[in-house]
């Protein structure tokens, strides 16, 4: 009978966290990550399109692999641009599409 009073008594186990168990709360170690790695960003964030490879052009909105090839095509025949409008020199680029990414380009 004592031994039944022991077993329905509530007991308490502790068990004790060792460095090879995972922790259940995340730990930051080291540096962030920077928020942009592209090289053609300025420090605004904005895409150079005097410096920006074909991926990094695809990254704009309404900028696929023809335009893309298109503005490289034309800073290398025609110079660097000097303001983000002469975007629309390039053929396949109009208004349109130049006012759907203007935000995000920049040129130097």
């Amino acid at each position: 009978m004592e031994t039944e009073n022991l077993l329905a008594q509530p007991t308490a186990v502790t068990v004790p966290v060792t460095s090879a168990q995972p922790s259940a709360v995340p730990v930051a170690t080291g540096t962030p990550a920077p928020e942009s790695e592209n090289p053609a960003a300025s420090p605004s964030g904005k895409i150079n399109l005097n410096t920006a490879t074909m991926e990094e052009l695809m990254t704009l909105p309404g900028i696929g692999e023809k335009r893309a090839a298109a503005i490289v095509a034309d800073r290398e025949a025609n110079g660097p641009f000097r303001v983000p409008e002469d975007l629309t020199r390039v053929d396949g680029i109009g208004e349109g599409i130049l006012g759907g990414l203007i935000d995000m380009v920049t040129v130097s």
